[in-house]
C-alpha cells in the first residue's frame, strides 16, 4: 500500500509540474492560440459561403470541433520537447536517478501535458463561442471532455515516446510537424469525410485523429461520420497502447 501512494505521490508530483511550468508562462499561453484563432476566423469565415452554397449549413459549425482538435494535438504533441530540455539542462537525470519505475515519472509527464492540452482546448472552445459556434446542446457539451481527454493523452504519449528517442532539440519539432500536419488535414477536422475519394477515406478510417474529431464534433454539433460509442473505444485503444509503448521507450532512455 505504500508503493501504491508513492508511485501516486511522484505522478501527482510531476502533474502538478507541468501545470505550474503552463501557468507561469503567458507567452506559451497566449501563442499557441494565435495558431487555432487564425483557422477560425480565416477559414471559418473565409470559407463559410462557399461551405454554405455547397448545402454544408453553417461552417463555423462545422470547424470549430476540428480547430478544437487541432488545438489540444498540437499543444500534447509538442510537451515531448520538454523531455529533450530536461536531459539537456540535467533535471531528466536528477529524476531518473529517484528510486521509483520510470513509468511513474512517464505517467505524471504524460497527465499532467494532457491536462495543459485540454485547458488549452477548452480556451479555444470558449474562443469559438465569442467567434459564433452554438452547440447543439449545451447541456450534453461537458461530455465532449472525455474526448478531449483521451486525444490528449494518445497524443502528449505520442510526443514523450518520440522525445525519449531523440537527443536532438531542433530535430523535434520537425518530425512532428511531419507527424501532425497529415493526421490533421487527414482526420476530417476541415472537411467531412464522406465525401473524400475511397482511398484518401481509407487513410482518415486508421487515423486516431478522425475518431477525437468526430466524438467532438458529435457532442457538440450532433453531426457524426461514425458513432460516439466507437470513437470513444478507438480513442481509449490508442490511448492505452501509446501510454504503454512511450513507457517503455522512456525506461530505456539514456543520460
Amino acid at each position: 500500500m505504500e508503493k501504491i501512494i508513492k508511485y501516486f505521490r511522484v505522478i501527482f508530483i510531476l502533474w502538478l509540474r507541468q501545470l505550474k511550468r503552463y501557468s507561469r508562462s503567458r507567452a506559451r499561453i497566449v501563442g499557441s492560440l494565435a495558431q487555432p484563432i487564425l483557422f477560425l476566423v480565416a477559414l471559418g469565415f473565409g470559407f463559410g459561403p462557399i461551405y454554405q452554397k455547397a448545402g454544408g449549413g453553417n461552417y463555423i459549425q462545422f470547424i470549430a470541433p476540428g480547430i478544437i482538435s487541432m488545438s489540444i494535438i498540437f499543444t500534447a504533441m509538442f510537451n515531448g520537447i520538454e523531455v529533450i530540455y530536461d536531459r539537456q539542462f540535467g533535471f531528466l537525470k536528477e529524476t531518473l536517478v529517484a528510486p521509483v519505475p520510470r513509468w511513474t515519472i512517464m505517467l505524471g509527464r504524460t497527465f499532467g501535458g494532457a491536462t495543459v492540452a485540454v485547458i488549452q482546448g477548452t480556451i479555444v472552445f470558449l474562443i469559438a463561442l465569442l467567434i459564433g459556434f452554438r452547440p447543439e446542446n449545451p447541456l450534453l457539451a461537458p461530455l465532449a471532455i472525455f474526448y478531449m481527454i483521451l486525444m490528449a493523452i494518445f497524443f502528449t504519449a505520442f510526443g514523450t515516446a518520440i522525445a525519449s528517442k531523440l537527443e536532438d532539440m531542433q530535430a523535434f519539432p520537425l518530425i512532428i510537424n511531419f507527424l501532425i500536419m497529415p493526421l490533421f488535414f487527414l482526420s476530417g477536422a476541415l472537411f467531412p469525410l464522406g465525401s473524400l475519394p475511397k482511398a484518401i477515406q481509407a487513410i482518415t478510417y486508421v487515423n486516431p485523429l478522425s475518431y477525437g474529431v468526430d466524438g467532438i464534433r458529435g457532442i457538440l454539433t450532433n453531426q457524426m461520420h461514425f458513432s460516439l460509442g466507437l470513437d470513444f473505444l478507438v480513442l481509449v485503444f490508442f490511448a492505452t497502447i501509446t501510454v504503454a509503448i512511450g513507457s517503455y521507450l522512456f525506461s530505456k532512455i539514456q543520460v
